[in-house]
């Protein structure tokens, strides 16, 4: 009887303890996520892990990314997945990490506490407020990057190392923030991030945890910041535009006086070849005069050498007498009056005489090397300044005299 007795109110109470249990879940569906999420914490095996990329009663969304899952029943022969580490307790107390593959539990003894994934797991940072150091309120978000590296600590270590984490971040986020400006935060991303990553590591090695990085996704500066930073690159904009239409004025203005200036040089040396040129010419025409007179002089001296030479010589220079006194009178304007005006033979006989004398003054006097610098003169004319110096040595020079009308 006793037996019977003991065995019903064991069968009572474990009705009674179903029904409560069975309420106490219907009561759970209207309670907020984050109640649910620690609901059963201490149970016998059951909602003590996440489901990765889930929401909690399934409404879409997830306060860390993360959802409870039932974790495996304790059966006598488990088989343990790649990259998943299983925490077992047995009688309440850490017993051992089950590896991956065929694992054997003791049952009613053994359970299985915690189920820690270790591949690499991405959580979403919510979007939080900091204040820059230049007094600047920014709105951020982020994406963290981890992994468990010890499942015992990230299962004794923490309450809730994803949810740890995601605060910390957050707060480390603030921090390095308030230590930055504006335009630093914009341009120093990639290094906001490593010092992010750094402290949540410190922070982070006694939950097993290991932070591989920290991307900040959206920095959204206020409406009023964002439209100075717009006039401010308009403004920067405008001013490289003047100052290279300057540049390009001044390298223009540079150009045309280059060109005059190499314009100006090559019209010099235009005219100094052109003179060079020139003089080049005329001392060769002169060079080629002074040989021509040459070759007439030997010429005339060769054919004065023979037979009635000296009569056609006598003949030219009477000619050129005569020529001379007509040239005078044409040209100057001083009379010149011969002594013997109307006798053309005394003329001759003047000009034969004048030409002997200079024939004996040359045989006399040897001639002279002539300068370089002066052209060497012809003969001809040689003789007919002669035959001018001695008309005007012998002539008389006077006015013309009005002497009245003839008789």
């Amino acid at each position: 009887m006793n037996s019977i007795l003991i065995q019903s109110r064991l069968n009572a109470t474990k009705r009674s303890s179903s029904t409560a249990l069975n309420l106490c879940r219907q009561s759970l569906k209207y309670t907020p996520a984050i109640h649910q999420r620690f609901a059963f914490y201490g149970g016998y095996g059951y909602n003590n892990d996440y489901e990765y990329g889930a929401s909690p009663m399934g409404t879409g969304t997830s306060s860390w990314g993360t959802e409870r899952k039932s974790l495996p029943r304790n059966t006598i022969v488990k088989f343990v997945p790649q990259q998943e580490a299983w925490i077992v307790e047995r009688m309440g107390r850490f017993h051992r990490m089950l590896d991956p593959g065929l694992n054997i539990l003791v049952p009613v003894i053994d359970r299985i506490k915690y189920v820690k994934s270790l591949k690499e797991t991405a959580i979403e940072v919510p979007s939080q407020s900091a204040i820059t150091q230049d007094n600047v309120t920014l709105e951020l978000d982020g994406v963290l990057y981890f992994r468990i590296v010890d499942p015992f600590k990230a299962s004794y270590g923490v309450e809730d190392a994803e949810f740890a984490i995601t605060q910390l971040a957050q707060t480390t986020m603030r921090a390095e923030i308030g230590q930055m400006t504006l335009d630093k935060t914009l341009a120093e991303r990639a290094h906001l991030n490593s010092n992010i990553v750094l402290a949540i590591n410190s922070a982070a090695e006694d939950w097993g945890i290991r932070c591989l990085r920290y991307e900040i996704r959206d920095i959204h500066p206020p409406n009023k910041v964002v439209e100075s930073m717009h006039q401010q690159v308009s403004a920067e904009r405008t001013k490289r535009a003047q100052i290279l239409e300057s540049e390009g004025a001044r390298q223009a203005a540079i150009n045309v006086a280059e060109g005059r200036k190499q314009a100006t040089i090559l019209a010099s040396e235009a005219d100094k070849s052109e003179q060079i040129n020139l003089a080049a010419g005329e001392a060769e025409a002169i060079l080629l005069r002074a040989q021509a007179t040459s070759r007439g002089i030997e010429s005339i001296s060769k054919a004065i050498g023979l037979q009635h030479g000296h009569d056609a010589v006598s003949m030219t220079v009477a000619e050129k007498y005569v020529e001379a006194f007509g040239r005078m009178a044409k040209e100057g304007t001083t009379l010149i009056v011969p002594t013997a005006a109307n006798d053309a033979a005394s003329m001759v006989t003047q000009a034969l005489s004048i030409y002997k004398s200079i024939n004996k003054q040359s045989s006399s006097n040897p001639p002279t090397t002539p300068n370089n610098d002066e052209e060497p003169r012809s003969i001809k004319e040689q003789m007919t300044d002669d035959l001018m110096n001695a008309a005007e040595r012998e002539s008389s020079f006077h006015e013309p005299k009005d002497n009245g009308p003839a008789a």
